[in-house]
């Protein structure tokens, strides 16, 4: 049995479908990081650095995990599922997983603070960070033209960056004319798993409609200069 703890944010979700994919029993235990939870005590000693996701393997002596990404090679490497077992798949599942990791995740998390959350609106630096993730958006959309899934067979590859993906309009960035990046969104967002790991810990539905979306279509207008 698996502990999950777990928010509802693209990197949880990374974790949580991954588990669906994966068949595995989980408890889920909801961290509150609008309340601050992740910095309580209890959760600090599973995860030092204070965020979510992180899993407790109770099958392994109560092995903890920290780092979504990390997360996400220890429960496939557990399984033998969504990771080959050979040195070059391995590799390539890994890369594009590192990809998201170093590229998509930090990029369109500083977009997503740039363009809802900070006190001040920063042009320049909505601008740097929405160009930069679409640019990231068109070597995912190149890569997904010469194969259906990143690494080829679907893999936790796919899931890490589809979490992110799929909520571009939240980061204020377009999707429009990467055909291949649409196709597999749309993919994925059909299986089961994915729809049931956006569930946990809650759904949550981002609304960017009317005045949202307006401030969507200004701030595009900035990326596209």
């Amino acid at each position: 049995m698996i502990d999950l703890y777990t928010w509802a944010t693209p990197n949880g979700h990374k974790v949580s479908v991954t588990l669906e994919e994966l068949g595995l029993a989980y408890t889920v235990k909801p961290v509150d990081i609008g309340k601050g939870e992740q910095k309580q005590p209890g959760f600090l000693k599973i995860n030092p650095n204070g965020r979510i996701p992180a899993i407790v393997d109770r099958e392994e002596g109560d092995f903890a995990v920290f780092e979504s990404g990390a997360i996400m090679l220890y429960l496939a490497e557990k399984t033998g599922k969504l990771l080959p077992s050979d040195r070059k798949g391995r590799s390539r599942v890994t890369q594009w997983l590192m990809f998201q990791m170093g590229g998509v995740g930090p990029m369109q998390g500083q977009a997503n603070v740039f363009f809802r959350y900070f006190p001040e609106k920063l042009p320049s630096a909505i601008a740097r960070y929405q160009n930069e993730t679409r640019r990231l958006y068109t070597v995912l959309d190149t890569r997904l033209g010469e194969s259906e899934y990143l690494a080829g067979e679907y893999s936790i590859a796919d899931i890490a960056n589809w979490a992110w993906v799929r909520v571009h309009d939240w980061a204020g960035v377009s999707i429009d004319g990467l055909p291949n990046l649409q196709r597999w969104l749309a993919a994925i967002e059909q299986r089961p798993a994915a729809q049931k790991g956006l569930t946990v810990p809650h759904v949550v539905k981002l609304d960017t409609s009317t005045a949202q979306d307006q401030a969507i279509k200004s701030a595009q207008t900035i990326v596209q200069r």
